[in-house]
């Protein structure tokens, strides 16, 4: 009986150290994030492309005995829910947030990097006017992309501007908590779905009575919570939150029809009433062949706060892009920005915009902007014989 669970406990160990080499080689890589799928390579996502770092099959059973390590007494509930989210300490300098599922070839995973080190809004290049946003007071603050568009880092820098600037209570209910806030002027408390809380609904309604000042709400995923995240804002309280949505259009449609026909006018009055911020980024590939963010600001003025009661959202956009003097700007004003700084190039920014046509008259005339063309590199991961040298 001794010998054979020192036999399962030398497997758990192979593995844990398989990973660790793999997690080392995709931040050596600067990748974002790992994925292992049971018979098959394992792969990584380095500058938005998903790509072998691996010439070595990781099995059906290999990819068994690692979740089981990794797991541990939490194995039940990951058979039971058939998927599981945890963070993973990689060392002091790097988690990562994971997801464990069930898939029809086996269990697959994938380890999303979540840097220690809070970079600020200007460190992220994104927009001058977004320091508005950590002075507001009161309402609600949208953050919203598709899945790894860098909505949690945007909203790190954001919490962390307010920390450093003003005397308040921050809650926090992330699935799970990724990035660690310390207190600095603001106390902060930190709930992780699961662990410290049991559903964002809950956590949201038991934070109101917490007193805080302002509220961040991982992720708006049903009805109940998006109805508190409104109420909260209604009372007073100042709530971040993020949506997959594309852009700011979008995004006030998809909370309003959140809701049943007859009741979709009486939450756009008090959408139009509470909403003070959206934000909708998107990354795009870089000269230097990383990544930037694009992004689509709007900042609540009294025309924006009319078109969303009137249920006008075909018209926010053209507000957002007449509104440059609050700071505000949409998809393509952003990438004609960042083209004229030299950080993307002509291309990406045709292939990226709203409209290419209009982007196409816009770039008309600036000519190729001078930055350097990015020379092919090679990154290496050590001696590990299966780590591939991966061509960035």
């Amino acid at each position: 009986m001794e010998n054979n669970k020192s036999s399962k406990d030398a497997l758990v160990i192979e593995q844990i150290k398989r990973l660790r080499k793999y997690l080392k080689a995709l931040i050596e890589f600067g990748g974002s994030d790992l994925h292992i799928k049971s018979n098959s390579v394992v792969r990584a996502r380095v500058h938005g492309d998903v790509v072998p770092i691996s010439n070595k099959i990781f099995s059906k059973e290999d990819a068994l005995v690692l979740t089981k390590g990794l797991l541990k007494r939490r194995f039940d509930e990951f058979v039971e829910k058939k998927d599981i989210d945890l963070v993973y300490v990689f060392d002091e300098n790097t988690r990562f947030r994971v997801n464990i599922f069930f898939q029809t070839d086996g269990i697959s995973m994938v380890f999303r990097v979540i840097p220690m080190n809070i970079k600020s809004i200007d460190e992220l290049k994104l927009p001058k006017a977004m320091h508005k946003l950590t002075q507001i007071k009161r309402g609600l603050v949208l953050v919203t992309g598709v899945t790894g568009s860098g909505k949690s880092t945007t909203l790190a820098a954001i919490i962390d501007e307010i920390n450093r600037t003003r005397k308040e209570h921050i809650i926090t209910v992330e699935d799970p908590v990724e990035f660690v806030h310390r207190d600095k002027k603001c106390i902060i408390n930190q709930r992780s779905i699961g662990q410290d809380a049991l559903s964002f609904s809950r956590a949201l309604r038991a934070a109101l009575r917490e007193d805080p000042d302002i509220i961040l709400v991982g992720e708006m995923r049903d009805l109940e919570t998006i109805e508190m995240a409104l109420h909260a804002a209604e009372t007073g309280h100042l709530v971040f939150s993020t949506l997959h949505t594309l852009d700011v259009k979008e995004t006030i449609n998809r909370v309003v029809s959140m809701f049943p026909p007859e009741e979709q006018n009486r939450i756009r009055v008090i959408l139009a009433s509470v909403i003070q911020g959206v934000v909708s980024q998107r990354l795009i590939k870089s000269k230097d062949g990383g990544r930037v963010a694009a992004v689509e600001l709007m900042i609540k003025t009294k025309r924006i706060e009319t078109l969303i009661e009137e249920g006008r959202e075909m018209e926010i956009t053209d507000a957002i892009k007449e509104g440059e003097i609050y700071g505000m700007q949409t998809f393509d004003q952003a990438l004609f920005n960042l083209y004229k700084q030299g950080l993307i190039d002509k291309e990406e920014a045709l292939n990226n915009a709203t409209s290419r046509a209009d982007m196409k008259l816009l770039l008309e005339g600036i000519g190729d902007a001078s930055v350097k063309d990015i020379k092919e590199g090679s990154v290496q991961s050590g001696d590990d014989e299966d780590i591939i040298d991966l061509k960035i």
